[in-house]
């Protein structure tokens, strides 16, 4: 359920239902007003109840400039005092904000087991109070006048993360939403400093919390990007100097056209550039489709399903190859006389299939590690549908161009730069053209679907600088 915005939302459940990981999943930081979070800010930690008044005095000065300016604002507290509860309602009828309340119904074991594994548990007694009292008021919600009483569901509740750590090089950086955010770099316009270009914008997708930065794998620069001279680099070249920066990014490409690179040169590339990076790279492959760059480098282009055929035999031939031992190998798809490829990848490679064709995602279902397909919907929607069907557990991720800009006026200057022959209604519409704050709404409607990971790409990336106006998406 898509719920107003902006609104103030408060929230209602007891501890341990998972009132702050649902908030946090489709709320920005800045937005969310937490009594715990306050106890920690005026006391000694967020569960110093003797500096409960004080964080609840704090709490609604917050509240009350935030919705005196009309910005969203979220009330992470147990929600169950009725009078507190009334005030924010009257709060919010007098500034003309919708009035929101999500009640947490998580079953009560699953409510005393997370509070059990937490490192400063409720009070067995305590958490039985409280929950006892959550099943008398929520009747009475409905009574109460709110413009929208929004129930939430043990299982669409975010699974909360735990401090335990994987032994696993690879990193899992998300942003509140719980989204992966990968720079997708597709322009070059690094004039006469290339190298110092590339690890400029690297450092700075690193510095502002992108999970990964990907390049194109293209022998010409493609004409929704640029002018067929504009600079495209082979991409494991480059992906091997970010490698060397020691960032924290994944490195990986989107796409490789399996039409003109053999999969196990692909393979050796790609485990090279896992082992420099310390086990972060990750192979994004498609069947291609550039005609033009084929014939410029004297290249064979086959027809559609030949390509798909390749393209089930590159992946698993790329993971025959990574797999231990030198043994032969024998497969649905493909034989190899031996399997020696050395230096292995210092873990799993991810592979990401790129396109959204019926049989290329049935391929991404069945042999990829995640899919790769456009943000626009509707056709999202299908393609993930489509996914479902094949596989529950294939990735969902996104190639999303938006243009961003740090407020209205910046956008539409940046919209009308850009647009070239096309309307400016229409570009910003196709392009999403809006503030990075409208981004992550719309966002929380890809994390709703289920998407994993958004490759984002800026039409006008010209320098580090730019990212600075994208750091909001990775928080």
């Amino acid at each position: 359920m898509r719920l107003p915005d902006p609104a103030l939302v408060v929230l209602v459940g007891p501890s341990g239902s998972g009132k702050s990981t649902w908030a946090a999943s489709r709320y920005r930081r800045e937005e969310i007003v937490s009594s715990d979070a306050l106890r920690g800010v005026v006391g000694s930690g967020p569960h110093d109840l003797d500096a409960s008044a004080d964080a609840f005095g704090l709490l609604e000065q917050i509240v009350a400039a935030r919705t005196g300016r009309g910005l969203s604002t979220v009330v992470d507290t147990l929600g169950s005092d009725d009078e507190r509860r009334r005030s924010w309602l009257s709060r919010a009828r007098a500034t003309g904000l919708p009035a929101v309340l999500v009640v947490l119904d998580t079953p009560d074991a699953e409510c005393r087991r997370r509070n059990a594994a937490r490192d400063r548990p409720v009070p067995a007694p305590v958490l039985s109070a409280q929950l006892e009292r959550h099943r008398a008021l929520v009747p009475r919600l409905a009574e109460e006048g709110w413009d929208v009483v929004h129930t939430v569901a043990e299982d669409q509740v975010p699974v909360e993360t735990t401090r335990a750590v994987e032994v696993s090089a690879r990193n899992e950086r998300r942003n509140s939403q719980g989204l992966r955010v990968v720079l997708q770099v597709s322009r070059f316009p690094w004039g006469g400093e290339p190298l110092g270009w590339l690890t400029e914008v690297a450092r700075a997708a690193d510095a502002s919390g992108f999970a990964g930065l990907s390049v194109m794998d293209h022998l010409i620069q493609i004409p929704q990007v640029d002018r067929a001279w504009a600079p495209i680099p082979e991409p494991w070249v480059t992906l091997g100097v970010v490698a060397a920066l020691g960032t924290d990014l994944e490195l990986g490409t989107l796409v490789t056209p399996i039409s003109f690179r053999a999969p196990g040169i692909t393979a050796k590339a790609a485990a090279t550039l896992d082992v420099l990076a310390g086990g972060r790279a990750f192979v994004g492959v498609g069947a291609g489709w550039f005609e033009r760059e084929h014939a410029a480098f004297g290249l064979d282009f086959p027809p559609p399903r030949q390509r798909l055929d390749d393209l089930e035999r590159g992946i698993e031939t790329m993971r025959a190859l990574w797999a231990p031992g030198t043994k032969a190998y024998a497969g649905t798809h493909v034989s190899l006389p031996e399997t020696t490829c050395y230096p292995r990848p210092v873990g799993t490679v991810p592979v990401i299939v790129g396109g959204a064709g019926p049989r290329t995602l049935r391929i991404a279902a069945t042999l990829g590690d995640a899919a790769n397909v456009p943000s626009a919907r509707p056709a999202l929607d299908e393609h993930v549908a489509t996914l479902r069907r094949h596989s529950e557990s294939v990735r969902i991720t996104v190639l999303d161009l938006p243009t961003i800009g740090v407020d209205r006026d910046d956008t539409w200057a940046r919209v009308e730069r850009l647009r070239g022959r096309t309307t400016a209604a229409a570009y910003a519409e196709r392009t999403h053209a809006g503030t990075v704050a409208e981004q992550r709404d719309r966002w929380g409607g890809l994390a709703e679907l289920g998407v994993d990971t958004v490759f984002v790409a800026l039409a006008d990336l010209e320098s580090a600088e730019d990212l600075d106006r994208l750091a909001g998406l990775c928080r």
